[in-house]
């Protein structure tokens, strides 16, 4: 496809412009100063047409284009192009790549010289903002012709698909800050461990502030001084992983929505729990129904993200209480089942009798989220009716829900209830007492 540059463009303005000139100021010189006119205007589309011809008959560009396949949500990242020209003469020329719709470019369009001698490339940045998997479309092109009257664009198609994973950046950062005692910068607290239904790990000397039942008098008789034993949590245990992708899930607190938000602490939670030596697997409820047994390899993180990089969520209720007895008909061996869910006053049936049937084998760790709206409402000052009665309703609202989590709190059911921006570390602070209590 031929189109026309800004240098024919103007000049063909400006013959136009001469002639309404002179047909409007000189009258009487018109018809003598016409042909010359006309002469200079057939040289000029002899000229477009000798350019559009000797551009038309120009072997046309290739590209390549490299990206990674895995993208984290969020992140920008590099991705380059190499275009190659097989032209006998260089070529000045603009680029512009079709990235997914889910992305933003940062760095195109972008002008280009184009030489037989060595390709071009170009890099840019892209910024996914939607998980899933998305396809590039081609690279467009527009070269400017031999004579600079036209500029031929060319639609190169370059196949590149991409899959948008949540932000596994994050998650890799954490990995080591969750083994800390304490970490300013994650949040991540691992409480002290109290000695008991933990694993041995090994003797050392007696220090100030352990406990007498640490104490190995055996090891202490033998050697002279006092030796104590020192534990580390248990490993080998299991974390079960239900992502609740039900339509109350798609509320949003800020740019991410409550899923997005619930998935983070997933990820979070599978890494933190792979770290420490337990099997992690995956129950999805609330339109997808997405199962993956406990396993603790190294692929087990990579597993759980190709299950639920591509999940959003649904318009559906989600149905608790069916997915507990899924979960009991395939896990026999006890778990600790974490629940990550946005807590509504109508859920109250629902999840506690999966919370109950749960509970006759796993324990049970709720973790919803709170929408920060709420508090705003609450703690707003009241300066009308109108401000009195929302103020009034949101204080009903959150009475029911906090009577709900009592019910669950009564039947033995672990609760956490927290703004979405501290889900993830929330969540993994009340696992590692978990363990630190020995309660699996």
């Amino acid at each position: 496809m031929l189109l026309p540059s800004r240098t024919l463009l103007l000049s063909v303005a400006a013959l136009a412009a001469a002639a309404l000139a002179a047909a409007a100021l000189a009258p009487t010189l018109w018809p003598w100063l016409l042909p010359a006119w006309l002469i200079v205007a057939a040289g000029l589309a002899v000229l477009a047409a000798v350019d559009a011809a000797l551009s038309w008959w120009e072997h046309a560009p290739s590209a390549a284009r490299r990206v990674e396949h895995a993208l984290p949500l969020g992140e920008s990242s590099p991705v380059t192009l190499t275009i190659g020209w097989h032209g006998k003469r260089p070529r000045s020329a603009s680029v512009c790549d079709h990235a997914p719709a889910a992305c933003d470019m940062h760095g195109m369009p972008v002008a280009i010289q184009l030489s037989a001698s060595r390709a071009a490339v170009v890099t840019y940045r892209l910024h996914p903002k939607a998980r899933g998997e998305h396809h590039f479309g081609p690279v467009a092109l527009r070269v400017r012709s031999p004579l600079g009257l036209w500029q031929r664009q060319h639609r190169i198609d370059v196949a590149n698909r991409v899959r948008v994973y949540p932000n596994f950046t994050v998650y890799s950062r954490h990995a080591l800050l969750a083994a800390d005692a304490r970490s300013a910068a994650s949040g991540v607290l691992k409480r002290r461990r109290r000695g008991q239904g933990l694993d041995f790990e090994q003797l050392r000397e007696y220090r100030e502030g352990d406990s007498p039942r640490q104490v190995d008098w055996r090891a202490t008789s033998r050697l002279g001084k006092l030796i104590s034993r020192e534990y580390q949590d248990e490993r080998d245990q299991r974390i079960i992983l239900m992502l609740d992708a039900g339509r109350r899930m798609g509320a949003r607190d800020g740019s991410l929505s409550h899923f997005d938000h619930a998935l983070d602490a997933l990820l979070l939670l599978a890494q933190v729990g792979l770290r420490h030596g337990d099997a992690v697997g995956l129950h999805t409820l609330g339109g997808h129904s997405r199962m993956l047994a406990p396993h603790k390899s190294r692929s087990t993180l990579t597993r759980i993200l190709d299950a639920v990089y591509d999940l959003e969520p649904t318009l559906e209720a989600s149905d608790f209480e069916k997915a507990a007895q899924q979960l009991l008909a395939r896990d026999k061996k006890r778990a600790l089942v974490v629940i990550l869910t946005n807590l509504r006053d109508e859920d109250d049936d629902n999840l506690l009798a999966a919370a109950r049937l749960l509970g006759s084998r796993h324990l049970v760790l709720v973790a919803s989220l709170r929408e920060r709206a709420l508090d705003a409402i609450v703690d707003m000052p009241v300066g009308d009716l109108d401000s009195a009665a929302l103020h009034g309703a949101a204080h009903d609202y959150r009475s029911r829900r906090e009577a709900c989590f009592r019910r669950l709190r009564q039947a033995g059911v672990l609760c956490l209830d927290t703004t979405p921006e501290s889900l993830a570390i929330t969540t993994v602070n009340r696992y590692l007492a978990v363990k630190a209590e020995g309660r699996l």
